[in-house]
């Protein structure tokens, strides 16, 4: 890799960085101490880093977006840049099982890194969920569904173009009277071109950060009021400590940063800024039940095929076959529509707790030779369930079980055998 990258280059700034962030999220960490020193000079109290697993926080913050955050029981909050994990997880447990936390990363390994510490700690979506999304294009997040935003040290690792992007996209997301409470990097004077190409600098929170007042333009450009900026009174020396890996670290990525580099204070600050959305007479009382546009994008995108079997086969594998001894088991993976209709004597798992209970739901089936699922046309659900459970086979190493999907899925199994009363049952 090159230790120079064009500042214009927006693909190619965002590339670095998810590379080195993505290196950074595969090695556990071994420096614990400097980690410590690094979340305690920029605001974390002790009790809030015993609180969550030690994984979770790498040394990569510039402050504590919790702090001012003010987060309350049911409130929905999104971290921008979430990492391990660390402030989605103090969200979490200020929201509550009525709220929701949600992290946000453009790393599929820091999203993996956090969604095996949720599981440790048994939360799972929707409650706390963790979805990979660039920050510089549109989020995957419901128009006016979060209370809260936070970022911590990750707006100034966006390209010019994506800073404007993500703070339109975060007032969209934002609702009526919701905030922001970010920690980034903010620049004390313009940086010479030496330094804005440098590839270290860069991945290591410096060479991207912009001026004060550029920044109170972003946000009030994307349309916030009530904005505050407050200087942090941190030393962002901290991070080049002897042994650091931290975030403006001098072996932050495999370039180093400059040796000439200087006193980090006098180029830049951490910042903490907050902001509101104006309260709006056209916004509605009701909010989606769940900020996510998509429930699935909490899970991991399946990684096998799963073979299909026609509504006829699944039908001559049920004519033919004994109530008692069935070495196949239908399953319908739909939530609230069992009643208008299902393959008789299909058990119901739904889609949306289905990657949750695999381990579950595999001591019940491993044995079973054909495990068939299906939803209302299997379009989505009926062969998502389906590869996630022939993945779990796999990691398994079960080859004596395999998941199928059923093509056409409940409405035209009830098309086809309406009437039939040993294929077609209605609850």
């Amino acid at each position: 890799m090159s230790n120079r990258v064009s500042p214009d280059d927006d693909a190619a700034l965002i590339n670095v960085v998810n590379e080195a962030y993505s290196q950074k999220a595969r090695v556990e960490g071994t420096d614990r101490d400097h980690f410590d020193r690094v979340a305690n000079a920029f605001g974390y109290t002790p009790e809030q880093l015993q609180s969550v697993s030690a994984e979770a926080h790498m040394g990569l913050s510039c402050g504590n977006p919790m702090a001012a955050a003010s987060i309350k029981e049911g409130e929905t909050v999104l971290d921008l840049g979430s990492g391990g994990g660390i402030d989605v997880f103090l969200a979490a447990a200020k929201v509550g099982p009525s709220g929701q936390a949600i992290g946000l990363d453009n790393s599929d390994d820091m999203i993996a890194r956090a969604r095996r510490i949720a599981t440790t700690k048994g939360l799972k979506p929707p409650n706390v969920a963790f979805v990979k999304a660039t920050l510089t294009e549109e989020l995957p997040i419901e128009s006016n569904s979060v209370d809260c935003v936070l970022s911590n040290c990750v707006i100034n690792l966006l390209p010019p173009a994506g800073k404007l992007k993500v703070m339109q996209e975060v007032h969209r997301i934002v609702k009526s009277g919701g905030r922001v409470s970010l920690d980034d990097i903010v620049a004390k004077k313009p940086f010479p071109e030496s330094l804005r190409s440098n590839v270290a600098a860069y991945v290591g929170c410096i060479s991207g950060a912009i001026l004060l007042q550029e920044y109170q333009a972003l946000v009030e450009d994307a349309g916030f009021k009530d904005i505050i900026f407050m200087e942090n009174p941190s030393d962002l020396n901290v991070y080049l400590d002897s042994g650091s890996t931290g975030c403006c670290s001098r072996e932050s990525s495999a370039i180093s940063i400059p040796t000439d580099i200087g006193d980090l204070n006098e180029l830049a600050a951490s910042y903490h800024i907050y902001a509101t959305k104006a309260n709006s007479s056209a916004a509605t009382n009701s909010a989606p039940a769940s900020a996510l546009k998509n429930w699935w994008d909490a899970y991991p995108i399946p990684a096998s095929s799963a073979s299909s079997l026609e509504c006829a086969e699944v039908a001559d594998l049920i004519k033919n076959s004994g109530l008692e001894k069935r070495d196949f088991v239908v399953v319908d993976v739909r939530r609230n529509d069992h009643a208008g209709g299902h393959v008789r004597g299909s058990i119901q798992q739904p889609a949306q707790t289905f990657y949750d209970g695999l381990p579950m739901f595999y001591e019940q089936h491993k044995e079973t030779k054909q495990v068939i699922l299906y939803c209302g046309s299997s379009h989505g659900r009926g062969p998502r369930c389906a590869k996630w459970y022939q993945d779990y086979l796999d990691q398994q190493r079960n080859t004596e079980s395999k998941a199928f999907w059923m093509t056409g899925g409940a409405k035209e199994w009830v098309a086809s055998y309406k009437g039939r009363g040993d294929l077609v049952d209605f609850d």
